[in-house]
């Protein structure tokens, strides 16, 4: 198990630009009325912090790093993706080999409005995909509840000067007065990243998205709502294939809805998603146009000793990740992170608990809506440890070697840079220690939903509402 200490934590700066009213209402748009009537589960975030002018729009709502792990993204609630670069090893500066600083900021996605079904769309970024670099450009697809976007991200640093139809300010120039011919030139200029939208993905999806994939061919991507998972082609927008569409004839008949979605990393014809009931299909595109029928079905079989009111709630996948290998598979649960092996079907080979001292608690989690909370779980780069978040600021890590875990806490307090993160406890009854945590002392209001792990190297970057932090290894 890694040792990590604080490397730097930013909090993302609040964009005031479309007005405080856009920005309040930012979290109050969702609406899931169709397929979750009565239900208040928009309402995953933080409660606002007057300490910290913490603004719904501003709520980091997932984070990413690119395949080289020199840029990390994140997007937030109000529409906007801000890119990270990572510092270069200096000489004179080794300390600040890993440090991330501002390299890109762009507007992804504007509130938009539904007038067939009086719907308002919230501008919110769900998810964040790199596409490999194969330039000096990146891309990145993003997505809302609607539309996914494909990005290109470049650098400029010479502008032409010298047209012959046009003065330097851009305005035309009269052709009667053009005596002399001139040979345009490029002139540096200050270093200027741009961000330009390269395709747009929309109207194709009737429910929220909650997953994209970009397929290993890299020709390919899938994006998963509800009901119905979606093919695009990089190169066609105006057309998708729906390959999975779990929809009845009667709605009243919706016994489950998929609940994330992921290709396989080296098998363009293979693809998980996971459902509401806890249960894992695995299909190939080869069998079948519409994947309705999966090559193999994941579900461990319920305990009837444990069954209570909630059972069907805290069984509910909010994740689903393969492994870098693409020989297993993890899911993450509202109390615990399951791997499963390809090869087996009928149960996972490991189970980690996350958080099992909130079992005595979902009666409250469940009045504060917190049950329905949809936490990420991620790998390391070499699949021997996993990663994902809890309350209180916590996240936890499981080494699957040593079967050691922990509980570390991203916040201001213990986040200074080249700090030593300390392990957490958590105490759940009798006498409690001086550097333990009573269960009954958790914020629930604090809560880590979003991580991501370098692809190659032991550095982590934890969302917390508002507040992006930022880990490594300790021998880096």
């Amino acid at each position: 198990m890694p040792v990590f200490l604080a490397l730097q934590s930013r909090r993302v700066i609040p964009f005031w630009g479309r007005g405080a009213a856009a920005a309040s209402s930012a979290a109050s748009r969702r609406c899931d009325e169709e397929l979750y009537p009565g239900s208040s589960r928009a309402q995953q975030c933080a409660q606002p912090c007057p300490s910290c002018w913490e603004v719904p729009a501003d709520i980091i709502s997932t984070v990413e790093f690119n395949h080289t792990g020199e840029l990390l993204a994140t997007g937030d609630k109000g529409g906007r993706v801000v890119i990270f670069q990572r510092e270069q090893e200096s000489k004179n500066q080794p300390h600040r080999r890993g440090e991330y600083n501002v390299y890109s900021t762009f507007q992804s996605h504007e509130p938009e409005f539904d007038y067939l079904k009086s719907l308002e769309i919230e501008e919110k970024i769900n998810k964040i995909r790199w596409l490999p670099q194969q330039n000096a450009a990146y891309f990145l697809l993003s997505t809302n509840d609607k539309t996914v976007k494909l990005w290109k991200v470049s650098e400029r640093d010479k502008r032409p000067e010298g047209y012959n139809l046009k003065d330097e300010d851009g305005r035309l120039r009269d052709p009667s007065m053009i005596t002399v011919l001139r040979v345009p030139v490029l002139r540096p200029m200050d270093l200027m990243v741009e961000a330009t939208p390269r395709r747009v993905f929309a109207n194709a999806h009737t429910y929220h998205i909650n997953s994209i994939s970009v397929n290993s061919d890299y020709e390919t991507y899938m994006s998963a709502d509800d009901l119905r998972i979606n093919l695009w082609n990089f190169e066609i927008t105006n057309q998708s294939f729906n390959i999975v569409d779990i929809k009845p004839a009667n709605m009243e008949e919706l016994t489950e809805v998929i609940t994330a979605a992921e290709f396989h990393p080296h098998h363009c014809n293979t693809f998980v998603y996971s459902s509401s009931k806890g249960t894992i299909r695995l299909c190939d595109m080869r069998a079948a146009a519409l994947c309705d029928r999966h090559a193999k079905f994941f579900e461990e079989p319920e305990d009837p000793s444990n069954r209570s009111f909630f059972s069907e709630i805290i069984s509910s996948i909010s994740d689903v990740k393969f492994s870098h290998s693409g020989r297993y598979i993890m899911t993450r649960d509202y109390l615990t992170v399951k791997v499963w092996d390809l090869n087996m079907e009928n149960r996972p080979i490991e189970t980690y608990q996350v958080h099992d001292y909130l079992r005595s608690k979902l009666c409250s989690l469940y009045e504060n809506d917190c049950i329905f909370d949809k936490f990420e779980c991620v790998w390391n780069g070499s699949d021997s440890v996993i990663m994902t978040g809890s309350y209180n600021n916590f996240f936890r890590m499981f080494d699957r070697n040593t079967k050691r875990d922990v509980t570390l806490e991203a916040s201001r307090e213990n986040s200074k840079p080249r700090a030593i993160l300390k392990p957490r406890k958590v105490c759940v009854g009798g006498k409690r220690r001086k550097d333990e945590i009573s269960v009954d002392s958790l914020d629930f209001s604090k809560k880590i939903l979003h991580t991501a792990w370098h692809p190659s190297e032991n550095i982590i970057a934890v969302a917390a509402t508002n507040n992006l932090y930022i880990f490594q290894d300790k021998v880096n």
